[in-house]
């Protein structure tokens, strides 16, 4: 069976950096404004669209939530159906993302 792998924000960092990665943030539009990561794609757990992914083939799929929970249970539910071959979980969510350090948007 599939598996998320758990990643930590540095490692994404580097994956974002080399151009090798995407975040996909699976929360709600109104957690966006509280904290967002620059260039995070948005792709709400509520109403999730697969079509969303279609041209990110090649690309390390970074699911990404509040803390961790809701973006493993996304992955976890593509790689489950077949319709992803690989997909990661950003530690600690946005809020991992921030604690390390790096670049947060808000408003």
């Amino acid at each position: 069976m599939k598996q998320m792998i758990e990643t930590d924000a540095r490692q994404v960092k580097q994956w974002l950096d080399d151009g090798s990665a995407v975040i996909i943030d699976v929360r709600e539009a109104d957690e966006l404004t509280q904290a967002r990561v620059p260039g995070a794609l948005h792709n709400p757990m509520s109403g999730f669209d697969l079509e969303m992914l279609a041209g990110l083939e090649g690309k390390r799929l970074v699911f990404m939530c509040a803390m961790g929970m809701r973006s493993l249970q996304v992955g976890s539910y593509l790689l489950q159906n077949d319709m992803v071959d690989d997909a990661y979980n950003l530690a600690g969510g946005i809020q991992g993302w921030a604690m390390a350090g790096y670049e947060v948007e808000t408003g």
